[in-house]
């Protein structure tokens, strides 16, 4: 489905490149660029998940600065990227099923909802909202148990000061924290929290990606206003944004459309992340239920304790959604068979 026409609708002066569809991207280069610039992205964004995870799980109110500063001073730097091997390897072929997911879906829903009559930009939205589902979906099979390992390598420690029903297992890295949480609680144990993360990456990731597409036309239309408003000409020929300017328009409604899905799910994260690292009961053999994790966090600080760590989230899902979706965008791009398509 094109994308060009809908936004030329929204904005008539401004030519902006086509969407570049499933069935024209080149698959090996699509995959394989893929996993080397996501891998990028998320080295650099690392540090401010593991700060958020420590937030998420300390028993009362700290700030990042303080987070950032006591890890440091206690653990020292790696402390930043601990489990970051785990959470590489989980996050190649997390990547690639969220990847294909996505553009299958996208294609084929978008093609369907315009020949139901649907107007293109309606259309898109839609597209883009059982995209973001079935990607977030497919993605959990893999990268919960990953998101299992790499948040119980975090937190380690936090039981001797910060919450003492973290799990106090050591773990030497990720492979050894496998093998133990595999040995303790078995596949359950490694799938903990599955069906709060579906709850918290489907709808967030089809509110991001409808929010994407909504807010990536509003922000087209005022810099085609911006572009033509000093230009005589602009009335009687479009108008073509350079490469920066189609990066900083995606680069912006991402950051929009990620803040905002970052502030909407932001309880259920601090749920799912709890779940996923504490024990509950004496005997540590099982951890505890959603309820019991609810009521424990208001009993710590009522209510905006579901909120803590929203800085680092809201920062980290800002900061990632504006680094995935402009290498996403010059991802496909590279990856396209026909290099036509991208004028």
């Amino acid at each position: 489905m094109s994308m060009s026409v809908a936004e030329d609708e929204s904005s008539e002066e401004v030519h902006v490149p086509g969407e570049i569809d499933w069935q024209m991207l080149d698959k090996s280069k699509f995959f394989f660029l893929g996993a080397a610039l996501f891998s990028g992205v998320s080295a650099a964004l690392y540090p401010v998940v593991v700060l958020k995870t420590r937030q998420q799980v300390a028993q009362s109110k700290v700030s990042c600065i303080n987070t950032a500063f006591s890890l440091i001073r206690g653990e020292g730097f790696r402390a930043l990227y601990r489990g970051f091997g785990t959470s590489l390897m989980g996050t190649i072929p997390a990547r690639a099923l969220y990847m294909a997911a996505l553009e299958v879906t996208k294609s084929n829903v978008g093609t369907a909802t315009v020949r139901f009559g649907l107007a293109e930009p309606t259309a898109a939205a839609v597209a883009n909202a059982a995209a973001g589902l079935s990607a977030a979906m497919a993605a959990q099979l893999v990268w919960t148990p990953v998101d299992v390992v790499s948040q119980r390598l975090m937190v380690q420690g936090v039981s001797d000061s910060g919450n003492p029903k973290a799990s106090a297992l050591r773990y030497i890295n990720g492979i050894d924290a496998f093998r133990k949480i595999l040995s303790s609680d078995g596949l359950r144990g490694l799938y903990r929290g599955f069906g709060i993360s579906i709850l918290t990456y489907a709808p967030s990731n089809a509110v991001w990606w409808a929010s994407y597409s909504v807010a990536q036309r509003m922000v087209w239309g005022g810099v085609g206003y911006y572009l033509c408003k000093g230009n005589d000409s602009a009335a009687n020929s479009a108008l073509k944004p350079d490469t920066k300017t189609v990066m900083a328009v995606q680069g912006v409604s991402a950051a929009v459309a990620g803040g905002m899905s970052a502030l909407i799910t932001m309880p259920l994260d601090t749920i799912k992340t709890r779940l996923q690292v504490l024990d509950g009961n004496e005997n540590g053999r099982r951890g505890p239920t959603a309820m019991q994790t609810v009521r424990s966090l208001v009993r710590e600080g009522g209510w905006m304790a579901c909120y803590r760590g929203l800085g680092p989230r809201w920062a980290s899902m800002s900061m990632s959604a504006t680094t995935m979706i402009t290498t996403y965008e010059f991802l496909k791009r590279l990856s396209a068979k026909n290099q036509e398509v991208l004028t």
